[in-house]
């Protein structure tokens, strides 16, 4: 136990340690926390064996729910007007015009059936909330609001609707049924009951214990883990009743943001060190997981379907979805770009290769080749693409 505590708080604190360099070189901090797992990986010089992928998505579900949540209490409702429709569209339809736009010429590239390619399309065709909040973070530069919140807010909803299609296609795979108009009205209901269960249990969650917190007397200090037990208790309780968890949380914190009165201070700056702690952790164990070697097998076609969605996928479905908003070129051309990968994708791309079925590791690595061109492609242009196009000027340091 002793040695384990050591090997993870040693990775953890250099974790941390890479945040000055990632600022330094302009790197997104994600990518270089996702090196680190690797160099420490059986493949890298740390030689730590680790294969579980049961254990990776337990533990990735956990540091997931603890991201959104901080998410939800990082964004103000007041700057979500005018953005809340384009958002949705994003979140909802924009996922599923991706994963049609990645998931048929995958079919093609590797040679495997429809289902098998438009899985593969579901499990990236969500942003990453983790990826935008903390790059947006990082960044010394200031975006348009409308912009900013649209991304933010984009990337805190869609993943229940990724996640409702890897289930969907995942046990369509498994059961041998093919894609069909009857198939497709078969999950009809679980995604209803999905989002329904979601959005009820978040908002009300939200709204329940904030009064609490606001009426009980506590120590200053006792207030931040109680409403992050509060979370936890929303997303497994959410998720255990056949709703979609993550969608819950996210939701909780944002209506705790506006309902809690008096310890929100404390409890934003505890979520926002959880959130930090949950990222690198989630990271850390995600390049563990992988193991390097195994990526040269599919390395070309897996850079083609990240191109295909960067470049393809992403601005189509933004362009889709946006158009009613009278965004200015160059906000939709940002927006188009700023489609970050990071840990979901990955977290995701576990399900199906856990479940039994035929997806193999090979489906694992794919989607890790995808994220991996993402952060470096659009991650490490975050900053630099939007004073490109003119719509950031550089921060002062004393701000």
């Amino acid at each position: 136990m002793d040695q384990t505590l050591l090997l993870i708080s040693t990775l953890v604190f250099v974790g941390f340690m890479l945040i000055p360099l990632s600022r330094k070189l302009g790197a997104p901090i994600l990518l270089l926390v996702l090196i680190c797992g690797m160099l420490a990986g059986e493949d890298g010089p740390g030689q730590i064996q680790f294969d579980d992928f049961e254990v990776a998505y337990s533990l990735g579900s956990l540091a997931l729910a603890i991201i959104l949540f901080a998410g939800g209490l990082e964004t103000s409702i007041s700057k979500l007007k005018g953005v809340l429709t384009t958002s949705a569209l994003l979140a909802t339809l924009g996922v599923i015009i991706t994963t049609a736009i990645v998931g048929i010429p995958a079919s093609y590239i590797l040679n495997i059936p429809l289902e098998h390619g438009l899985l593969l399309g579901a499990v990236v065709g969500s942003t990453d909330a983790g990826a935008t909040f903390l790059l947006i973070q990082q960044n010394k530069i200031r975006l348009p609001e409308k912009v900013k919140n649209t991304l933010i807010f984009e990337s805190g909803i869609n993943d229940p609707m990724a996640i409702f299609l890897t289930i969907a296609f995942t046990t369509m795979i498994n059961q041998g049924t093919t894609l069909s108009f009857s198939s497709v009205q078969s999950f009809l209901p679980m995604f209803l009951l999905q989002m329904g269960l979601g959005a009820f249990f978040g908002i009300l969650g939200g709204i329940a214990i904030s009064r609490l917190l606001d009426e009980i007397k506590l120590s200053i200090g006792l207030y931040p883990p109680l409403a992050l037990a509060g979370a936890l208790i929303i997303y497994s309780g959410t998720a255990y009743l056949g709703g979609s968890g993550f969608l819950a949380v996210f939701l909780f914190g944002l209506v705790m943001k506006h309902q809690l009165k008096h310890p929100l201070e404390r409890i934003l700056n505890f979520s926002e060190g959880l959130q930090w702690l949950s990222q690198i952790a989630l990271f850390l164990m995600l390049g563990l997981l992988v193991t390097p070697s195994a990526l040269t097998i599919t390395l070309i076609p897996a850079l083609l379907l990240a191109l295909i969605l960067m470049f393809i996928a992403r601005p189509v479905a933004v362009l889709f979805c946006i158009f009613p908003a009278r965004f200015s070129v160059p906000e939709t051309t940002y927006i188009s770009w700023v489609g970050l990968r990071g840990a979901v994708p990955i977290f995701l791309a576990i399900f199906p290769v856990i479940t039994p079925g035929p997806i193999q590791v090979e489906f694992f690595n794919i989607v890790f080749v995808i994220v991996v061109a993402s952060l470096v492609l659009q991650g490490w242009t975050v900053a630099s693409s939007a004073r490109w196009l003119g719509l950031s000027k550089q921060k002062t340091e004393n701000k």
